[in-house]
């Protein structure tokens, strides 16, 4: 005999949780605990298995794994990526033409809002958009940090107003 009842017993819990967590159900999972033994069993017919558990283990796992890819295997498409392309018209996954015109919309309108306000502020408002810190539209335009603070926070208030106008 391999093992004893209660080091069996054990064994057997150990692989159906294993199982269990990866989606198989109870009798999935009992009958790939068998088919493991039974190659187990096979195996050691013609050759020597140093660690039987560790076998035991990685054998349940590796046919989970197969009869997993087995079941799913009708989700695949066989061919090259070309010939999928040619054989199915592809769906155009852009934005409909009324989420097009909405977009445009909203756009001129804070377009319009930034037009609205002081052109240094909309200056320092997009110079900060553009990816520069406040110590470098300082040094440029010549002002203190707490005056470009002021003025992005003048641009920003405007564009909150302009939404909640809506």
């Amino acid at each position: 005999m391999i093992w004893s009842v209660s080091s069996y017993r054990r064994l057997e819990k150990r692989l159906k949780k294993v199982l269990w967590r990866g989606g198989r159900s109870r009798e999935e999972a009992e009958d790939l605990i068998q088919e493991a033994l039974l190659r187990l069993h096979e195996y050691c017919q013609s050759g020597e298995v140093k660690n039987r558990e560790a076998f035991v283990v990685r054998t349940v796992r590796n046919l989970s794994i197969d009869r997993h890819r087995r079941d799913h295997r009708h989700l695949y498409v066989d061919g090259s990526v070309e010939q999928l392309e040619a054989s199915i018209p592809l769906l155009d996954a852009g934005p409909s033409s009324d989420e097009i015109i909405e977009t445009q919309q909203r756009l001129d309108k804070i377009r319009a809002t930034l037009n609205a306000v002081n052109p240094r502020t909309r200056e320092i408002y997009f110079a900060h958009r553009s990816g520069y810190s406040y110590a470098e539209i300082g040094a440029h335009m010549g002002i203190s940090k707490s005056t470009i603070e002021k003025h992005i926070a003048h641009a920003v208030l405007a564009l909150m107003d302009a939404r909640e106008a809506e």
